[in-house]
């Protein structure tokens, strides 16, 4: 804003019709509104196994892999995070490993034109680094220490470091006859009294035992059969010398590497399930009838979500199968699943689990009575495929501080998440119900039904993929809402929601509403108890549900289809209430009818046009509905659809009041409500955005620049602007009064949904394959943001976004105490006005209340205007004594004073002050005039 005398008003900018022209500079620009703050909802989304760590005799530190960075959760506190590693590695991390205070990750692959490394973080910081070879090109699998050695295991050649100095000691290179049979797929391991020796399991099904120190291979163990397969795991067990080696044909054999002898052979797996980790329990219980003996080992594989368990006295039996503990992997490809690893904690009856299902979770054994498989202990998860749609939680009333803290979430997954942006631990995922407890019932969990081909599967359980989500907390009942045991979306029974509805008139009733891919049921879900709700909504025509919403009361959903209905609901008895169109009786059909005959005639036709008159039961959508907005009144509902048209209808009676009508100029893809300013945002299917004013029913702005199909957009929390991301990876920001584009930044990959916070404080985003849900924050609650308008030119390159440790993130604090950068202008010229005259107000900057009396001047006027004609005041009578100047009257109070030389006297000049001063001087001069008769 330019300066301006301190004396004088700042002067106002002036809008020119000239072109701004950016100033040139020397890089792209970045976003200057949004900057990158953190990513939430990763857990374990990676295929690398996680690294545990006892810290003192009290607790465990479980560290996972989270793509460039490490997050390290403490068991003792529930599996709460306590570190997330800086700086994040330049390339995705493939192998990490827990030893003593550090934490040791490579990353990088070189095949891929990458660079690699290898990193030691202590305490979630960068503490060293290890010098690879520079011949290495082959991505790092597994890291191993022990003793005083590091062992770096690549595809088919090892390298060894010294853990005193972290300097790189020798290679060792397997070997074969054949080409690829050197690969080394098991990976390596060390057994307890075995000095400076691994074991090596190669594709071959060989296993190799190197002695690192001399770098010499000393003995070859070979497979007990030829076809055997590749070895997939090796495992020393509690007891010396035993080694257990698992194959790709599904044997698992437990094998003395002193005398070269098999011990125990088992078919763990299978050729197309092959075992891909083993774990050993070492606290000497658990085996046996009654659980105190020891010989407990634990299997599981990478395509199944089961973990088995052994019991090896008596030459191996099955004890039991932990179903489903993790996700299996699904149908659809973009769902993970399946188990990445399994390990016994060092002394404790518990087993942790990680699985490609992005989840995190430790298992717990009863001792009495005896339980052969475990229970849940802590568990942290999250979305297991990408997320398709994001909204923040409104707040329970008006004011309400916890309008920034809650984040709901749709995944392809099939599941609905809220994330809490203040801390980790709360978030949590909302339950479909004893999904499990009936897959097992079903049978649906028994082992191999998934590569069998079965149908159906655990999916199948859970409602379809969510498409939409609707909220209000007005009627929420919170923790307490519907106590006891309750149907779970109920599609029937009048009788159940009748007496449903009078438990939930005192305790509140469901506050969440989602739309379902390919179902014509659409959801409720209770927030206050994180779990799905008592009613399924089905659409009016029985097309599949396309979009859903709630009114601001929270009392009514809205259901619209892909084939044109829209239905009302009542979240409290689940109960049908309104169709948009109405039900027509039999009489009103029949009057319709008839004034459909009398449309034929052209002179109607354009009588009927002209008037804008829509009959009962008339203006369904022709296409899917994609938008429904109610207002805050709950009086009228805006609609709109791929048929190109916007329809307002009346809340009460169902009929269509008005329509607007942009076909077949283009199809509305979506519609977003800012109800502060009541207006609604239409993105089109022509890579545009245009804003209506409900009042008006005018488009009062278009927005173009899109170069592919919007994906999501959104209002601010003040209505003045509007975000919006394409299928060009670019997220663009226009501003509405000035009608600018202000903002642009492009991201590595599209950016599939938007929400922004009700405070203002963060935009959240969710990229295209990602499965955390990225923050941004807001800089302009605490700096001038620029409002001129940009170019495509200015968008610069693809920047990197939010990251999990928030490495190069900026919070609301950091945003607060940012300096402007020099020479940063709104390019817009704003000339200092001179003031055309001193009884005017040229761009004032007075109180709106006062500048707002110019625009009814004429209504002032006429209402102050007298009604009579001004009177002279009436003479005094004779007997009452005159007072003030010689003539016997005052001065009028407009007429001013002026002494001898002709400047106005300014005191004295109100008729109070004159009153005044003419009773002080009567008294005293009538003393003197007492004294002089007297003679004192």
């Amino acid at each position: 804003m330019p300066h301006s005398e301190p004396d004088h008003p700042l002067t106002k900018r002036q809008k020119t019709n000239a072109i701004v022209k950016a100033e040139p500079s020397s890089k792209k620009r970045g976003s200057s509104i949004f900057a990158p703050f953190r990513t939430i909802g990763l857990v374990s989304p990676t295929a690398v196994p996680f690294a545990s760590i006892p810290l003192g005799k009290t607790t465990f530190q479980i560290t996972t892999s989270v793509g460039r960075a490490l997050q390290t959760y403490d068991l003792k506190r529930g599996l709460n995070l306590v570190f997330v590693t800086r700086p994040q590695t330049p390339a995705d991390i493939t192998a990490t490993s827990a030893w003593k205070e550090k934490v040791f990750a490579a990353w990088g692959n070189p095949s891929n034109g990458e660079s690699q490394g290898l990193w030691a973080f202590a305490r979630g910081k960068k503490a060293g680094e290890l010098q690879l070879p520079i011949d290495l090109d082959q991505p790092i699998k597994q890291i191993l220490i022990f003793g005083s050695w590091i062992i770096a295991c690549a595809v088919t050649r090892i390298e060894v470091f010294k853990t005193t100095t972290l300097e790189h000691y020798t290679t060792i290179f397997t070997s074969s006859t054949k080409k690829g049979d050197n690969e080394i797929t098991g990976g390596v391991c060390n057994m307890p009294t075995f000095l400076n020796k691994i074991f090596v399991g190669r594709k071959d099904g060989w296993v190799e035992i190197w002695n690192v120190s001399t770098g010499k291979l000393i003995y070859t163990i070979l497979p007990p059969t030829p076809n055997c397969g590749a070895v997939t795991c090796l495992e020393p067990t509690p007891a010396l010398s035993l080694l257990a080696i698992a194959y790709s044909e599904g044997p698992l054999v437990i094998q003395n590497v002193l005398t070269d002898k098999s011990v125990v052979r088992l078919n763990a797996g299978t050729e197309d399930a092959p075992v891909t980790c083993i774990s050993f329990r070492s606290d000497g219980q658990g085996a046996g009838q009654d659980g105190r003996k020891d010989g407990v080992m634990a299997t599981a594989t990478g395509l199944s979500g089961d973990v088995t368990f052994w019991d090896l006295n008596k030459g191996g039996r099955i004890m039991g199968v932990l179903r489903s503990a993790h996700n299996p992997p699904s149908k659809n490809k973009a769902v993970r699943g399946g188990i990445s690893k399994v390990e016994f904690l060092p002394g404790q009856p518990v087993i942790m689990t990680s699985g490609l299902d992005n989840s995190l979770k430790s298992w717990i054994f009863d001792e009495t009575p005896f339980s052969p498989v475990p229970r849940i202990l802590h568990q942290r998860s999250g979305h297991a495929a990408p997320i398709s749609c994001l909204q923040f939680l409104p707040p329970d009333f008006d004011g309400a501080d916890a309008g920034n803290k809650w984040l709901l979430s749709g995944g392809n997954d099939r599941s609905l998440w809220g994330w809490s942006l203040r801390r980790d631990g709360q978030s949590t995922e909302l339950s479909q119900g004893a999904i499990r407890k009936k897959a097992r019932k079903a049978g649906l969990l028994a082992g191999g039904s998934l590569l069998q081909g079965q149908t159906p599967t655990l999916d199948d359980l859970k409602a379809p993929e969510i498409t939409c989500i609707a909220s209000s907390l007005n009627r929420d009942g919170g923790m307490g809402a519907m106590p006891g045991k309750q149907l779970i979306w109920d599609k029937g029974n009048d009788k159940t929601k009748l007496s449903s509805a009078e438990l939930s008139g005192n305790t509140g009733w469901e506050s969440v509403v989602t739309a379902h891919k390919d179902d014509p049921y659409a959801r409720t879900w209770f927030w206050g108890r994180k779990k799905a709700g008592r009613w399924a909504f089905k659409t009016g025509d029985g097309g599949n549900v396309s979009t859903v919403a709630i009114s601001s009361c929270g009392s009514f959903a809205l259901v619209g289809s892909e084939t044109g209905s829209i239905d009302t609901y009542n979240l409290q008895s689940g109960r049908h209430r309104q169709r948009f169109p109405s039900r027509l009786t039999p009489a009103q059909l029949r009057q319709l009818k008839m004034q459909q005959l009398k449309a034929l005639d052209t002179v109607n036709e354009l009588q009927l046009r002209s008037k804008k008159t829509f009959a009962p039961g008339s203006g369904k959508h022709t296409a899917a509905v994609t938008g429904i907005v109610v207002d805050s009144l709950n009086r009228t509902i805006t609609s709109c659809s791929l048929d190109g048209k916007i329809k307002f209808w009346d809340f009460v009676t169902g009929n269509l009041i008005d329509e607007i009508d942009w076909a077949p100029m283009t199809k509305i893809v979506a519609c977003r409500y800012h109800a502060g300013s009541d207006l609604i945002a239409f993105a089109c299917d022509d890579h545009s955005i245009r804003v209506v004013d409900i009042e008006t029913k005018q488009t009062i702005r278009e927005f173009w620049g899109c170069r592919g199909d919007i994906t999501d957009f959104c209002f601010s929390n003040d209505g003045r602007w509007i975000v919006a991301a394409s299928k060009d990876c670019v997220v663009r920001v226009w501003d509405l009064p000035t009608s600018h584009l202000i903002d642009a930044f492009r991201l590595e990959t599209p950016c599939t949904a938007l929400a922004f916070s009700g405070t203002g404080e963060c935009l959240a985003g969710a990229m295209e394959g990602s499965l955390g849900v990225q923050l941004w924050t807001n800089r302009s609650l605490f700096r001038h943001v620029p409002t001129r308008q940009i170019s495509e030119a200015e968008i610069g390159e693809a920047a990197a976004g939010p990251t999990v440790s928030g490495e190069g993130g900026q919070g609301l604090i950091d945003a607060a105490f940012e300096e402007d950068q020099e020479g940063e202008n709104d390019g817009v010229t704003a000339p200092v006005v001179d003031q055309l005259s001193k009884d005017m107000m040229t761009l004032s900057l007075v109180p709106k209340s006062r500048w707002q009396t110019l625009l009814h001047i004429d209504l002032i006027k006429q209402r102050n205007k007298p009604k009579e004609a001004p009177k002279a005041p009436e003479k005094a009578p004779f007997f009452l004594p005159s007072v003030g100047n010689a003539g016997g009257v005052l001065p009028p109070i407009g007429e001013e004073k002026k002494d001898e030389e002709g400047n106005v006297v300014s005191s004295a000049n109100t008729r109070i002050t004159q009153l005044d001063a003419t009773r002080q001087e009567q008294a005293f001069t009538s003393k003197l005039l007492e004294c002089g008769e007297k003679g004192d």
